[in-house]
């Protein structure tokens, strides 16, 4: 894919890394001559220009990009580009930084913004996630479509350790197709049987966040004792 990055400070440099790893073909831009490090990244595309300028745009190719990340350190700047992106270069998918959490609301698809990425709501979530164990947390959303992505993991209580996720019945609208172990993803139908700390990837939209509350109720479920089972007292 082609695609425009503004914003040519650490962020955008360290976007722009990760893409050229995936075979992307990237243009960075930025109006700041400090910022133009072309040596760093050669293999990227750099334009020293005002990214709020429509005929800057124009002259960096964005009539051809398939996507467009305003990275840049100023909000109203992500957001002058995000809306040009959209209306007047039709960019299929525009994603905006967001700075200061205050003007998240702003970053939608009126102004432009397919996809907003804010730092502390990233950071706020792997805290969640290294701190919780059965708890959904919310990983990041969609908000072109409603779609949310959440992580629940599984405790070793959990009635889910030792069970086969095809003999599981998955909540309505709730959908789980992959499992994270040890830091890599496995598809559902390669595992056999959970484990405690195994990760559920949940996909719901708005519509079934109930389906997640109870997915979560079923992972933080117990199993109950065998009918009949001896109670057997541990030695003080």
């Amino acid at each position: 894919m082609r695609i425009a990055i503004v914003g040519a400070g650490s962020v955008g440099r360290a976007i722009t890394l990760e893409l050229l790893r995936h075979a992307h073909q990237i243009t960075l831009l930025d109006k700041d001559p400090d910022a133009i490090r072309v040596s760093e990244i050669p293999e990227a595309d750099w334009a020293l220009s005002d990214a709020c300028s429509p005929s800057a745009l124009e002259d960096a190719g964005l009539r051809e990009c398939d996507a467009l990340v305003a990275a840049t350190g100023d909000d109203k700047t992500n957001l002058v580009v995000s809306l040009l992106a959209k209306s007047e270069f039709a960019v299929p998918k525009v994603v905006a930084r967001v700075n200061d959490p205050i003007n998240e609301w702003l970053f939608t698809k009126d102004w432009g913004v397919d996809i907003p990425t804010s730092t502390p709501r990233v950071m706020a979530a792997l805290v969640e996630e290294a701190v919780s164990s059965g708890s959904a947390v919310r990983l990041f959303a969609f908000d072109s479509t409603n779609i949310g992505v959440y992580t629940l993991a599984i405790p070793p209580a959990s009635e889910f350790v030792n069970a086969d996720p095809k003999d599981l019945t998955w909540p309505e609208g709730v959908t789980v197709e992959t499992i994270i172990r040890e830091g890599r993803p496995l598809p559902r139908r390669e595992v056999n049987l959970l484990r405690a700390g195994d990760e559920l990837l949940v996909v719901a939209d708005q519509e079934h966040l109930a389906g997640v509350d109870e997915l979560e109720a079923m992972v933080e479920s117990v199993p109950r004792e065998a009918p009949g089972a001896a109670h057997v007292e541990t030695p003080r």
